[in-house]
């Protein structure tokens, strides 16, 4: 089978380290900044970041849209942190006028762990996930309030969900891409790959 490919959304965040960590894990990555590069795609990753900015520019640069027909083509789709909250139905302490894609039936709180002053790192236990604990880098991390039945718990933190999946759709509230451990990123390439099929 050939190498998939998978796009990075670059509008604002950690948009190399989920380069660096796709292409570890067998994928062929590249930034998507414009609608037409969205063309191709096999899978988008939507990283962390500030969500408020992030809303805004995809609506600055076109891209609200055509992202949202991006998460219901069915095509695998994986946020982390920001990216979770750009790809939950609802949103609690988010700005009155900020946009999500939608894509994961549930509710998510902004800077639920705190401030970034308040940022730590986590050893995070992921259902599907061998090899024991990956390293949760939580930084202004949101954590999810409530899912709805279709919804898949793939990791829980202090009591707090912080990774989920519904269908092809992938979201963590850390940052499994600062770490060097890219089990998270090969989880979701063999996601995108069992999609392709």
């Amino acid at each position: 089978m050939t190498t998939p490919t998978i796009g990075v959304l670059a509008l604002q965040g950690d948009v190399r380290e989920h380069l660096t960590a796709l292409a570890t894990a067998d994928a062929l990555a590249r930034p998507v900044r414009r609608p037409q590069e969205l063309a191709g795609l096999d899978g988008l990753v939507i990283p962390g970041g500030e969500s408020t900015t992030m809303s805004k520019l995809a609506v600055t640069f076109g891209m609200l849209e055509p992202l949202r027909a991006f998460v219901r083509s069915g095509k695998p789709v994986y946020g982390t942190c920001a990216g979770m909250i750009m790809v939950a139905d609802k949103l609690l302490d988010g700005r009155e006028d900020q946009e999500t894609l939608g894509g994961i039936d549930m509710i998510v709180r902004r800077n639920a762990f705190g401030r970034q002053n308040e940022s730590f790192e986590a050893a995070v236990e992921i259902a599907g996930i061998p090899g024991g604990p990956v390293e949760g880098v939580f930084i202004r991390a949101p954590w999810v309030e409530s899912v709805g039945a279709a919804v898949e718990i793939l990791a829980t933190y202090d009591g707090h969900t912080v990774a989920v999946r519904q269908g092809n759709v992938l979201a963590t509230s850390f940052h499994p891409e600062l770490t060097g451990d890219h089990r998270v990123h090969a989880y979701f390439v063999d996601l995108v790959r069992r999609a392709r099929r």
